[in-house]
């Protein structure tokens, strides 16, 4: 009878997944509910405004960024990344050999980044005022 698979094991093994499962879908809206019943209640103005250290803020909290400045951040979390993926091939290049067909993988992805550099400088997509 080695080849019957008991079921009720099965689902045995997978209540405490359920158990959590149903904890991590109710209390958000428990605490929601919670803090919102228990939570004292003002209708001052002073409640919508914004705090500066005591001061009544003065103009517009808003400022406009340089949209170049989105450019350098997405090139940080691109180039960020990549470094990412360098990371678990050199802990491995140093604990154990690595064949020559994995160091020309990484030869390759290593020159496709640099490549993506060459272009961004290239395009002056790095140069702040043009």
């Amino acid at each position: 009878m080695s080849g019957i698979i008991d079921i009720s094991n099965i689902a045995n093994s997978y209540i405490p997944v359920a158990i959590i499962l149903i904890v991590a879908l109710v209390m958000p809206p428990m605490t929601m509910l919670i803090i919102k019943l228990l939570s004292p209640r003002s209708k001052a103005s002073a409640k919508y405004t914004t705090y500066e250290a005591g001061s009544l803020p003065i103009g517009n909290a808003r400022i406009q960024f340089n949209v170049e400045y989105y450019l350098y951040a997405i090139a940080f979390v691109l180039f960020d990344i990549e470094v990412l993926f360098l990371y678990p091939w050199a802990t491995i290049f140093k604990g154990h050999g690595i064949d020559f067909i994995a160091t020309v993988e990484m030869l390759v992805f290593i020159f496709i980044v640099l490549f993506g550099y060459v272009y961004l400088i290239k395009k002056e997509a790095l140069k702040w005022i043009k």
